[in-house]
C-alpha cells in the first residue's frame, strides 16, 4: 500500500480542482479510519493520490444558521458529541456520534466519512437521518465549485457506495433547529469483539400537539435494513395517529415488516435483528418522547 502523492488543500476550490485533475485517481482522506483500512485489507484500490480535508478552514466547524444547525463535513465524531449546539438540538445525533469506535477513533474520525463510506449501519448516518438531515454537495465545473443542498438519501447508491461523482465532495450536512415540544434518541447493539460492530442501530424523532398527546412528526432510522440506511416511513405514519402503547406495539411491526434485515456471520442472524428491532424501538421511541414532553436533551 503506497499513495504517490499527499495533498493538503487550504479551500474546497482546490481540493476538488485536485480531485478533477487525477480524474478517480485520488481520494478524499480526514480521519482515514474506514479509508485506509479498506486500503490495507484489499477492499479499496490504492488511490494515487490522498487529499486531505482536514487543512480546509471552517469544514470542522458546528453553528447555527438560518434555522438549521449546520455541520461541516470534517467534524469528528468527538467534536459532535460535545457539541451543546448539537445536544440540545439533535440529541439522537450526539448519542448516534458517541458510540462510533473508540475514543481514540472518535477523536479523527469525521462524519463526512461515516456517511459517504455509505455503509447502512453507520451510527453518524442513522443519527443524521432521524434528523431529517440535508447533506451538501460541492461540485467542481471547471471553473469554480458549485454547493447544493440534497435530502441525505439522495446519495447512497449501496453497501459502501455513494454516488459523488470524481468532481464531486461532502460539503457539510445540516438538520432544522427542532421545534419546539420535540425530542430524539438513540440506542443501538453491538458486538464489541476486537472492534465495535452495530448489530443494529435505531434513532427516532418525534414532535407532539400542544396537549403532548399525539405526534405532529416522527421520524425513525435504522440500519442495517436494507443496502442503504433505512426509513421506517409506516411505523412513523401509526405514531402520528397516536403514542401509546398499542401505537408502539404497532410501529414495532410495521418496521420488522418493512425492513430488510439479514444474516451476517460476523454480527447477528436475521431473525435475531428482527427481535432486536423490537427491543430498541421500545427502548428509544419512549425515550425521544419522554424528551419532548420536558423538552429536554443531553445538554
Amino acid at each position: 500500500m503506497r499513495w504517490q502523492a499527499y495533498h493538503t488543500p487550504a479551500t474546497i476550490d482546490e481540493a476538488l480542482a485536485l480531485l478533477s485533475r487525477y480524474g478517480g485517481a485520488a481520494q478524499i482522506v480526514a480521519g482515514g479510519t474506514d479509508l485506509i483500512l479498506d486500503v490495507q485489507q484489499g477492499n479499496h484500490p490504492t488511490p494515487q493520490a490522498l487529499i486531505d480535508v482536514t487543512t480546509i478552514h471552517g469544514l470542522d466547524t458546528i453553528r447555527e444558521e438560518a434555522g438549521w444547525v449546520v455541520i461541516g463535513a470534517a467534524t469528528t465524531h468527538a467534536a459532535i458529541e460535545a457539541s451543546p449546539l448539537i445536544r440540545r438540538y439533535g440529541t439522537a445525533l450526539a448519542e448516534s456520534c458517541s458510540v462510533v469506535g473508540g475514543p481514540q477513533v472518535r477523536n479523527v474520525a469525521t462524519i463526512g466519512g461515516n456517511v459517504a463510506h455509505a455503509l447502512p449501519a453507520a451510527d453518524g448516518t442513522i443519527g443524521l437521518l432521524a434528523l431529517n438531515a440535508e447533506v451538501q454537495v460541492c461540485t467542481w465545473n471547471g471553473v469554480s465549485v458549485e454547493c447544493a443542498w440534497q435530502p441525505l438519501l439522495s446519495i447512497f447508491v449501496g453497501p459502501g457506495k455513494n454516488c459523488l461523482a470524481s468532481n464531486q465532495m461532502i460539503g457539510a450536512f445540516r438538520f432544522p433547529i427542532r421545534a419546539e415540544r420535540t425530542g430524539s434518541a438513540f440506542d443501538r447493539i453491538m458486538r464489541p469483539q476486537g472492534v465495535a460492530l452495530p448489530i443494529l442501530g435505531v434513532a427516532a424523532q418525534v414532535t407532539l400537539d400542544t396537549n403532548g398527546e399525539r405526534a405532529t412528526a416522527a421520524t425513525i432510522a435504522l440500519g442495517p435494513a436494507g443496502p442503504i440506511p433505512f426509513r421506517a416511513t409506516e411505523s412513523e405514519k401509526i405514531l402520528l395517529n397516536g403514542l401509546g402503547e398499542d401505537a408502539i406495539e404497532a410501529a414495532i411491526v410495521a418496521a420488522q415488516q418493512q425492513a430488510e434485515l439479514r444474516t451476517s456471520k460476523h454480527r447477528a442472524s436475521q431473525e435475531y435483528r428482527h427481535e432486536m428491532v423490537a427491543v430498541l424501538l421500545r427502548r428509544v421511541l419512549p425515550k425521544a418522547i419522554e424528551r419532548a414532553k420536558n423538552c429536554s436533551s443531553l445538554v
